[in-house]
């Protein structure tokens, strides 16, 4: 089982132009590498065999045969190596000749790929010496040994692991309309291009942003190679390039200038690229405009191989990257303004009601409702803060509630639950010392009671303070904190939420908010709905009962972005955690984790089912409107078994 990777190399083999020998050895060197790292697919730059820099070189009927016998050789050389290799050569079919690409594995010539667009400007002159794949009638010709049919259909290969790629080369991606486009439609996950461009100012950056355009917008896996050094230097010199994409991001790429071979592998997910695809409606209406000729060929079977992930996984996908933290959280909180704005302008509503209570989602909201009332320029006065006292509040969390409420200028209310939910559990017939679910929701729907009730009185609005990893593990109490009027955390993560409240702390508040925040954020997870210990402190540790939150959040991204199996993100997760400096969980852990994930995701669905509005921040949500639906009653066995 391979989990929906492949691995693939980009490789830039020192070349000697016009010595097919010399270039045939480098490339066969190379071939062994890749071999012997478990590399499945290795593509080489344009014209490899050869050397692209030929020029009038490419009349000679020389260089011509001794290209064909390289083919004939690498045949050869390959029959008992499973790696699959795209080599450049240039193949005459009747009286043209034609810029190709050998797609070759286990001795088999599986197809040759001609190029379809022709640079024909600056120092390139491709059509003085080749045809266009656009001027090529399908024909069989006899080459290196074996009837080949050469054709300008758009080709697809199938490996034996169930990978899909095609072939395009160089000026095809630079075209308006790429062959890759097409092809990427018709089912190919990766494309592998065979280049040969040369270096000037700002190319270089014009071509990363090209290349990962067109693996995002195709949403593919995209190995590019491109010629190096060796190639003539006569009018223009050859950087070399090895790069690798995978829907829009890059995750390898070679050192520019070397003056030495280089092979740059990774492993692209293609099971990824298919469930982006899928649920994307953008891509699969596109694929309408599929045509009829395509054709697939099926590589040879492979020798099963141990599977072992050398790509880096981030344990916090939701978590920015360090150098973009200050500008995406900006933006999260420019979006939470924006939803938040807009309902209070389409409302006409002048104030705001929401509980605090001194822990980080509670503030988070406040902070959001603080720059929605400014940029509204409403007053600070019209947020109404409640502070709830209850069995389990602390002196901590008080006191920051309060604190943070007066320094930031909202209005403060303090309404205790302790008197109404001793009426309420004699009312219910409930032993107050009997700390159960009774004992812990009656708590949280008196104060939803209280909200609720509160805003009718000053014609206000409730804001929900709950967030995504809550909502994922169902931990909310129905019709408790569960329900608001406008939820404005309902699509920001647990292991967000103190990035996004540090950020404030550290880019304009006052010095006594900052020093609230910054303790708010030190604050252990807790509902504080069971009595505080001996000495005061918190008895009720959220994550000490569903587990980290970290981990949740890492399964929810992989379950819901990715659609991946539990044996999957188990794999992930190992990779991720093993490798990570600030979070460490072994085996056992994790898959405890996962499993109690699994449970409560599909048991705690109805939750999901009737959540209020709230703004969507990220490419993960779980409103049951637009982002996630599913049936209350789905049942998680599958899951659970899968995880095992």
């Amino acid at each position: 089982m391979n989990y929906g990777y492949i691995k693939v190399c980009s490789a830039i083999p020192s070349v000697k132009v016009g010595d097919c020998q010399y270039n045939l050895q480098e490339t066969q060197q190379m071939i062994v590498r890749a071999e012997g790292q478990g590399v499945e697919v290795i593509v080489f730059p344009e014209l490899s065999l050869t050397g692209y820099t030929c020029q009038d070189l490419f009349r000679q009927q020389l260089l011509l045969d001794a290209a064909e016998q390289s083919i004939m050789m690498l045949l050869d050389f390959t029959r008992q190596l499973d790696i699959i290799t795209i080599v450049g050569v240039p193949v005459q079919v009747g009286t043209i000749l034609l810029n190709c690409a050998a797609v070759i594995q286990k001795g088999t010539l599986l197809a040759i790929i001609p190029k379809t667009y022709l640079p024909n400007y600056s120092e390139f002159y491709e059509k003085r010496w080749f045809a266009s794949a656009q001027d090529l009638h399908d024909t069989e010709i006899l080459y290196a040994g074996s009837r080949i049919l050469v054709s300008s259909c758009p080709t697809i290969f199938r490996t034996y692991t169930g990978a899909t790629f095609a072939v395009e080369l160089c000026e095809d991606v630079w075209a308006p309309e790429p062959p890759s486009t097409k092809l990427t439609l018709a089912g190919a996950d990766i494309i592998f291009n065979l280049s040969a461009s040369d270096e000037l100012i700002g190319k270089n950056t014009y071509l990363h942003q090209l290349l990962s355009q067109q693996s995002a917008r195709t949403m593919s896996g995209y190995v590019y190679s491109s010629s190096g050094f060796g190639e003539s230097t006569q009018d223009v010199v050859y950087g070399g390039n090895a790069l690798i994409y995978e829907n829009g991001q890059s995750i390898a790429e070679s050192e520019r200038f070397s003056f030495e071979p280089q092979m740059v592998i990774s492993q692209i997910d293609y099971e990824k690229l298919r469930a982006e695809r899928r649920n994307n409606t953008t891509f699969v209406n596109a694929q309408r405009n599929i045509p009829d000729n395509v054709r697939f060929i099926e590589c040879h079977s492979i020798t099963p191989e141990d599977f072992s992930l050398m790509r880096s996984v981030n344990p916090t996908p939701f978590i920015p990257k360090t150098n973009d933290m200050q500008a995406s959280c900006e933006e999260i909180f420019n979006i939470q303004v924006a939803g938040l704005a807009k309902r209070i302008v389409h409302t006409n509503c002048k104030t705001v009601v929401l509980g605090i209570s001194g822990g980080l989602d509670s503030t988070l909201a406040l902070l959001v409702c603080i720059k929605t009332f400014d940029k509204l320029k409403m007053p600070r006065t019209g947020i109404v803060g409640v502070t709830m006292p209850g069995f389990g509040t602390t002196d901590r969390t008080y006191t920051n509630a309060m604190q943070l409420m007066q320094s930031l200028g909202v209005t403060i209310r303090e309404i205790s639950i302790k008197q109404s939910c001793i009426q309420h559990f004699k009312d219910i017939d409930h032993d107050m010392n009997i700390h159960d679910v009774t004992y812990e929701n009656g708590q949280a729907r008196e104060r939803t009671q209280i909200l609720m009730d509160l805003s009718n009185k000053l014609n206000g609005m409730v804001i929900g303070t709950g967030d995504l990893s809550e909502l994922a593990l169902g931990w909310a109490t129905y019709n408790g904190d569960h329900m608001s009027m406008y939820g404005v955390n309902v699509s920001i993560p647990k292991t967000l939420i103190k990035y996004l409240v540090q950020y404030v702390a550290e880019s304009g508040v006052d010095p006594v908010s900052r020093m609230t925040l910054l303790d708010i954020i030190d604050t252990p997870i807790s509902p504080e709905l069971i009595p505080a210990d001996e000495q005061g402190n918190i008895a009720q540790k959220t994550e000490d009962l569903v587990g980290p939150y970290v981990l949740h959040d890492f399964f929810l991204y992989y379950v819901l972005r990715c659609g991946f199996r539990p044996s999957k993100i188990f794999m992930l997760a190992k990779k991720a955690f093993s490798e990570s400096k600030e979070y460490q969980f072994d085996e056992e852990t994790i898959k405890k984790w996962l499993q109690t994930f699994l449970r409560r995701f599909f048991s705690q669905q109805f939750k999901r089912s009737c959540l209020p509005d709230g703004p969507k921040v990220g490419s993960v949500s779980l409103s049951p409107r637009g982002d996630w639906r599913m049936p209350s009653d789905a049942n998680s066995t599958l899951w659970l078994r899968d995880s095992e």
